[in-house]
């Protein structure tokens, strides 16, 4: 399979269009459709149903997204690191959250700097789930993660703390003045739908709650009374003051973690990553 036939065929897969991903790649769409044709006669599968008003992707079609994704940012992450590593580059590029685990990263950074060798360290702020394909694509070299909620799958990692959750409500709401809550007391908030947090593909869960991306637009929307949240506990330090954060005592514990590239051979990652590993050690 060649890396022209995997960007064709993720372009289609992913506008589930042959006309909008014909157009995105620059080219006519009956070569576009001959290509995906002769790809699916060459793996011996039907990658789309195709109507004459929709295309889909099959169950082979959707495992070839996936694999094809990977693939596309393994070899951009390959070119990005080789042109850094011809510069002479030595620092490294962190991706977190913004508005996460901001004293966590300060104390990290701070005892990496104070190694003899430490390299200049860029940090790279995100929004939600955006971590994991920064790392993959090569335009970070190592992220500060949080399980459940982002997947680590094919990574390297190191735990850094664990912490349990709160609910954030507006300050003025019945339930901010308990000493504590459980799930069922937030979904059982029909005024307060739950925050809708995007997928990997970009989509958002189907409910009520409020679409969001970022902290900033989601504590401006609990504020206003329209949508709530569930976070780690560590959230509570730069709360507004319009806001409050009650513990959910039964809510599973998030998990921080540093994550790199499994093949990741850099001195840089690795001075990174054993100064967090003592910085952990002592504080925990």
């Amino acid at each position: 399979m060649e890396t022209r036939e995997l960007q064709y065929f993720v372009a289609v897969a992913e506008e589930l269009h042959f006309g909008r991903a014909a157009e995105r790649l620059g080219m006519a769409q009956p070569p576009l459709s001959r290509a995906i044709g002769l790809l699916e006669r060459r793996l011996g599968v039907t990658l789309f149903e195709r109507t004459s008003r929709s295309v889909t992707l099959t169950d082979a079609g959707s495992v070839l997204l996936a694999e094809g994704r990977a693939v596309l940012g393994a070899l951009a992450a390959a070119e990005r690191r080789t042109r850094r590593a011809a510069t002479g580059r030595t620092g490294l590029v962190l991706v977190t959250k913004a508005g996460v685990s901001g004293d966590l990263l300060k104390e990290l950074l701070a005892a990496y700097a104070a190694e003899p060798d430490a390299a200049d360290v860029d940090v790279l702020l995100c929004e939600a789930r955006e971590q994991e394909r920064l790392l993959r694509d090569g335009q970070a070299d190592v992220a500060l993660m949080h399980w459940p909620y982002d997947s680590t799958a094919g990574f390297d990692t190191e735990e850094l703390g664990t912490e349990g959750q709160v609910v954030i409500l507006p300050a003025g709401h019945p339930l901010a003045g308990r000493s504590h809550v459980r799930t069922a007391d937030v979904a059982a908030l029909p005024d307060l739908p739950m925050a809708r947090w995007p997928r990997p593909d970009g989509g958002y869960p189907d409910g009520p709650g409020a679409e969001v991306r970022n902290l900033t637009q989601l504590y401006q929307l609990i504020a206003l009374g329209r949508t709530t949240v569930i976070l780690a506990e560590s959230c509570r330090t730069h709360l507004r003051a319009d806001l409050a954060a009650v513990p959910v005592v039964d809510a599973p514990a998030v998990t921080t973690v540093i994550a790199w590239p499994p093949h990741s051979r850099s001195r840089a990652v690795a001075g990174l990553v054993r100064a967090a590993s003592r910085e952990h050690a002592v504080t925990r």
